[in-house]
């Protein structure tokens, strides 16, 4: 029997921290004055935290194998740039913009492909997963190449790409990540390896 603490810490954390982001999104949209400095330290604490989060949870092995399979890189990848960004907090927009853009756009190409996985698997809100994740690929994307200079509308589009992108994980959380008391994962790898062979 495998402990189900870490899974239930990864779920409950990345459900937390979606919530920030999108606290975090709406105060950028309404209010894209916000100071810059403040919004670096801010977000590379966010992605620090994130990345451990996402990190448990590949270690927890949920029953699904879908929503953490990822983590482990990806994790890692949200410490180097949380790091990163507190490093450089006090740097221009358009290097926040770069460094969320790339975090948003690799997260959600990983997750189109657990909403793929999801779907083959028979989770019913794939389509969901894979909706949000298109959007948060996209808004990714205008991060990195910013198409303005202007502080106060990339503000505002740092603002919608982190309501997605906390909109993402939640619903990726609720959907693909299933918690059963006394599990026994090492049952369950061992049928989906002999489904695989047959």
């Amino acid at each position: 029997m495998r402990s189900v603490i870490p899974m239930r810490t990864a779920k409950i954390g990345y459900i937390v921290i979606s919530v920030l982001l999108c606290v975090l999104g709406v105060l950028l949209i309404a209010f894209p004055g916000f100071s810059i400095s403040v919004l670096g330290i801010v977000c590379g604490i966010l992605l620090i935290v994130f990345g451990i989060i996402r990190l448990v949870g590949f270690f927890s092995k949920d029953l699904y194998r879908l929503a953490f399979q990822y983590d482990l890189a990806f994790g890692l990848m949200l410490v180097a740039l949380g790091i990163i960004m507190l490093t450089h907090f006090d740097s221009l927009v358009n290097f926040i913009c770069v460094i969320l853009g790339l975090s948003f756009l690799a997260d959600g190409l990983f997750k189109v492909q657990i909403s793929l996985d999801s779907r083959r698997f028979g989770v019913p809100k794939w389509w969901l997963i894979l909706a949000l994740a298109v959007f948060t690929v996209v808004f990714g994307g205008i991060l990195v190449f910013r198409p303005s200079e202007s502080s106060r509308v990339l503000t505002v589009l740092i603002g919608i790409s982190l309501l997605f992108e906390g909109f993402l994980n939640f619903s990726t959380m609720l959907t693909a990540v299933k918690i059963i008391r006394h599990q026994r994962p090492d049952v369950i790898e061992a049928e989906n390896y002999e489904e695989r062979e047959e």
